[in-house]
């Protein structure tokens, strides 16, 4: 498992769940599509007046899970960062690749684009025996560990 198999893994799986963490310390989820950069980022849209919204501006770090089918999941660890120009075309153009109907939400009132950048992923694949998980932390290298 490399970076460049992490990329093809949330290639294929178009939506996610992020949690965040609202102002009262509780956790809240939401399912979003999203878009991976070759270097691991994450970027999807939303509205400014969805709960993530103010969530992810006020306390930027966030999770994902990816992928269910099959026992293979990527969990996900990052922190998110508001888009505005000059590098949000550059998101908008990998977003608009994964979804083709996006810039048709340009005009929706508050869209807005975030990309999460990762500190920690993990990819594990129950479907083998024994069961495959490799974690990478972008502070360190990745390690292969069997579950516990």
């Amino acid at each position: 498992m490399t970076q460049t198999d992490l990329v093809a893994f949330i290639e294929g799986h178009r939506l996610g769940v992020l949690g965040t963490v609202n102002g009262a310390n509780r956790p809240q989820s939401a399912l979003v599509g999203v878009a991976v950069t070759p270097g691991l980022d994450i970027v999807f849209d939303t509205v400014s007046g969805s709960r993530k919204y103010p969530n992810l501006i006020s306390r930027p770090a966030c999770s994902f899970v990816i992928g269910c089918s099959n026992e293979q999941t990527i969990q996900y660890e990052g922190e998110a960062r508001l888009l505005e120009p000059p590098e949000l075309a550059h998101y908008q153009e990998i977003y608009f690749k994964a979804f083709p109907d996006g810039p048709a939400r340009l005009n929706w009132p508050g869209i807005v684009y975030f990309a999460v950048r990762p500190l920690w992923i993990r990819y594990s694949d129950f479907a083998q025996t024994p069961a495959f998980i490799r974690e990478f932390e972008f502070a360190g290298q990745s390690v292969e560990r069997t579950p516990h």
